[in-house]
């Protein structure tokens, strides 16, 4: 769809999450005439913002920009699609503000850590740049800044690419591609095609970055226009790849992955990407190596917690689903007391079976606890605990464990059975392993 002018246009923002505040106040500044709905009225709601009930919206509205995560099945959306109101998202209404250029980053697993490489890497070689997305800061908010950035680099989920029709971004990332999100898109073509989203738009001058590893992400590649660069830590006929353990982007040596600090065989895939990404774009080896030597990792993503009586912990609460955590144990050769657990979407946790090979125990809670007690005795581990929360299985993890044992948190599963998302949720773990209530 064209460049929207929201002048004197009606527009009904559903959701108060931060990024539905900051899209109002940024449909205000464009002049244009702002409503607010959510499923329920939000406590402390400023005077000036304008709430309706959902009996109020009507066909005199011209455009609904919605919450990321809230489904269209909801009533009001039906409605609106019903009256053929558009529905947009906050990416796109404030996309169509900037004039920069944008590096935006999508995928399955490994968005924010390679979102957050590429910004650090862009600033440790001077170049005026501001990151946010799906990571901290909506975009709106960025906009509302009234700095003029040259680059912003966006993370991007499926949900934000779906109700974003005019994403262009000169260069678009794909770390890669699993089925995820399926309780929200039903189907993985949907899901797969709100991710190609983020290329529709690009064109020969744009540039498209690509796991080689993923047949989906080549099928990415064939349909779109852009110019398509790919990464692999497994096959050295890419662009990035690894070799004689060092990591090359088009034959020319980059970095030592000795002098890299960052855990995890998966971050490997993470930092491929960012380095394709910021090579294209013109940044010097002296940048990468700065942040590839300084940046130990992200909160909940694989996080060093620390050494607590002779055990290496990691809170690894980020891992929603199975691939997370299947990476995340194939990071680790010593034994691992793995905790795992969290809302049962209909996952087969069976495919964790080959992943443990190095679990010596496994302390499962939550709605998936009897689906992971299940895989892990088909895999042969021999203790096995069942606990009704987290607090119980950190507590289990410390009478089973021993000293020089990984202690892994990493539920394969989300937050919300017992959390609100899953920063609470590692927050609470690294509460309770290292705090006052903890092994101390």
């Amino acid at each position: 769809m064209d460049e929207v002018n929201f002048k004197d246009k009606k527009v009904l923002v559903y959701g108060w999450a931060r990024s539905g505040k900051a899209v109002y106040r940024l449909l205000e500044k464009l002049g244009a005439q702002v409503y607010l709905f959510a499923d329920q009225k939000p406590d402390g709601l400023p005077d000036d913002v304008d709430f309706i009930s959902e009996r109020e919206f009507d066909d005199s509205f011209d455009f609904v920009v919605k919450n990321p995560g809230i489904r269209y099945e909801k009533s009001l959306l039906q409605h609106a699609l019903e009256l053929k109101i558009p529905i947009l998202t906050e990416v796109q209404v404030a996309l169509d503000q900037y004039k920069g250029e944008v590096i935006g980053i999508t995928g399955s697993n490994g968005k924010t850590t390679t979102t957050t490489l590429i910004g650090k890497m862009l600033k440790a070689d001077n170049v005026d740049v501001e990151v946010g997305g799906n990571i901290g800061t909506p975009v709106s908010e960025l906009i509302l800044k009234a700095s003029d950035p040259s680059v912003f680099v966006l993370e991007l989920s499926s949900f934000q690419l779906l109700g974003a029709q005019n994403i262009k971004p000169k260069i678009a990332v794909v770390t890669n591609l699993f089925s995820s999100h399926l309780d929200f898109h039903h189907t993985r073509k949907n899901y797969l095609r709100a991710k190609f989203s983020i290329t529709q738009n690009q064109d020969a001058d744009d540039y498209l970055v690509l796991n080689g590893n993923s047949e989906d992400c080549r099928r990415f590649a064939a349909e779109s226009k852009a110019q398509s660069y790919f990464f692999s830590a497994d096959d050295k006929s890419v662009n990035s790849y690894i070799n004689d353990g060092s990591i090359y982007f088009d034959d020319e040596k980059i970095i030592d992955l000795s002098d890299i600090v960052l855990v995890g065989k998966h971050n490997l895939e993470n930092i491929l990407a960012a380095i394709t990404a910021v090579k294209i774009f013109g940044i010097s080896n002296r940048a990468i190596k700065e942040v590839l030597t300084t940046f130990t990792g992200l909160e909940h993503r694989l996080e060093p917690v620390g050494k607590i009586q002779g055990r290496t912990v990691y809170n690894d609460s980020k891992a929603t689903d199975i691939e997370a955590t299947e990476r995340a144990l194939a990071s680790f050769d010593q034994p691992t007391v793995l905790i795992a657990g969290g809302l049962d979407r209909g996952d087969d946790l069976d495919r964790l079976i080959p992943s443990f090979k190095n679990v010596t125990a496994l302390i499962a809670y939550g709605q998936t606890k009897e689906k992971l007690h299940s895989a892990a005795q088909k895999a042969g581990v021999k203790n096995i605990v069942i606990d009704n929360d987290l607090k119980e299985a950190v507590f289990s993890a410390k009478k089973i464990s021993q000293p020089n044992d990984i202690v892994l948190f990493s539920p394969a599963a989300a937050s919300w059975d017992q959390f609100a998302n899953f920063e609470i949720r590692g927050r609470e773990f690294k509460k309770f392993i290292s705090g006052k209530e903890g092994w101390q």
